[in-house]
């Protein structure tokens, strides 16, 4: 194989790589990634290893053949020909007030050392959830609000530690508290679609019977109250699948959780728009977009989120993230395991044209957060989904 030639073509596929390195380790490629943080700022992305992940590697294994994809990569936040003894900013930590209060905060939000030079995402493992946290905190400890577009060009400790003194109106330690976040009013109105929703699935159910001799176990596991229903993600055909298969009671109740980028393009925003359909960003707003999210729940309605938050490139589970358990345990709402299997081989991803394959979608029991912790019932539903998968595809997991 050709490691040069795939590194080219990696980094004309991204514009936020901007060094990579190829190396054959265990018989698969590796791929070693200096993002371009100055674009990367620019475009006001905070979400940098999905950014990379998915507009990057992924996008180019899907043009691959198997045996040149690249099977693991690793992000570092310096130049590949420095090393971090090498970095100017190691340097001894402040010991004034607001860097004590804000280390403190974050030291609870991650297991990693925290130094100046750490960067929030890539050294101390934050994600949309601990930034929604961090912003609320810092406005309440110090009087600074903070945004993601401000936030994305002070995502290593040092500089936020930086911006946070230079704008800050006092120093006093809060207590953030996810419940107070999450019933906060704001002005968006979920828009209810019910005929259209009942139009969509008298449709695409026999459509999909047909097409894809559709198979549905399990409906009568959804409870007849709020819930929150947690599919795993193999195709673009998924959302629609379950729109297909949900009770018309259920549905008409039963709003959709899905990309910007995705749903909200010229092609699908007509969908999304009368789908009862939240669209996210995840580099923008999180925290309205989480309130967003929120407000189904706090209706009485049912809410379907995908755990893994994209869709597998090789019918193998992602890592699930939390916030659909936060929202359970929140809202003492209980979380409904959906297992779908088939659809992945009926439209891999950079299909456009689905194929005729058997597919099949298994309501699993409901999981009660009660005394459960999010990290626990995030495990739980993983593990529910991943048996279940495990029966029909065992070597895949």
């Amino acid at each position: 194989m050709n490691l040069h030639q795939i590194q080219e073509r990696l980094l004309s596929i991204s514009s936020f790589i901007k060094e990579v390195s190829l190396e054959v380790q265990n018989g698969s490629i590796f791929a070693t990634i200096y993002p371009d943080f100055d674009a990367l700022k620019e475009a006001k992305i905070i979400n940098i290893e999905e950014e990379i992940r998915w507009y990057g590697v992924e996008l180019y294994n899907m043009e691959a053949e198997e045996d040149q994809k690249i099977r693991g990569y690793k992000i570092l936040t310096v130049p590949l020909a420095k090393t971090k003894s090498e970095n100017i900013e190691r340097a001894a930590e402040p010991e004034d007030e607001i860097y004590t209060i804000l280390k403190s905060y974050i030291a609870t939000l991650t297991k990693s050392e925290i130094s100046l030079s750490s960067h929030l995402e890539l050294d101390l493992d934050l994600d949309s959830l601990s930034y929604v946290e961090l912003f609320v905190f810092i406005e309440e400890s110090f009087g600074v609000k903070i945004d993601e577009a401000i936030f994305s060009s002070v995502m290593k400790m040092g500089d936020l530690y930086l911006f946070v003194k230079q704008n800050a109106k006092y120093a006093n330690s809060s207590v953030v508290v996810w419940e107070d976040i999450l019933h906060q009013n704001i002005d968006e109105k979920l828009v209810y679609s019910p005929i259209i929703m009942s139009a969509y699935k008298t449709v695409l159910y026999p459509l999909f019977r047909l097409y894809f001799r559709l198979e549905a176990v399990g409906v009568e596991n959804i409870p007849t109250y709020p819930c929150i229903i947690a599919p795993s993600h193999q195709s673009m055909l998924d959302g629609f699948l379950i729109e297909s298969i949900l009770p018309y009671k259920v549905l008409k109740k039963s709003f959709f959780l899905a990309y910007k980028q995705v749903f909200g393009t010229t092609l699908l925003a007509p969908i999304s728009k009368h789908g009862q359909t939240i669209l996210i960003d995840a580099n923008d707003n999180l925290k309205h977009t989480m309130q967003y999210c929120a407000l189904p729940l706090r209706e009485g309605n049912n809410l379907v989120i995908f755990p893994e938050g994209a869709r597998t490139r090789d019918r193998k589970l992602l890592e699930f993230r939390p916030f659909f358990a936060m929202l359970s345990k929140t809202f003492s709402i209980p979380v409904v395991p959906v297992v779908i299997e088939g659809s992945y081989e009926a439209l891999q991803a950079g299909k456009i044209f689905p194929r005729p394959r058997k597919i099949r979608v298994t309501f699993l029991n409901p999981i009660a957060p009660d005394g459960m912790s999010s990290e626990e019932i995030t495990q739980k539903v993983r593990e529910m989904i991943e048996s279940e998968l495990g029966k029909s595809y065992p070597k895949a997991l």
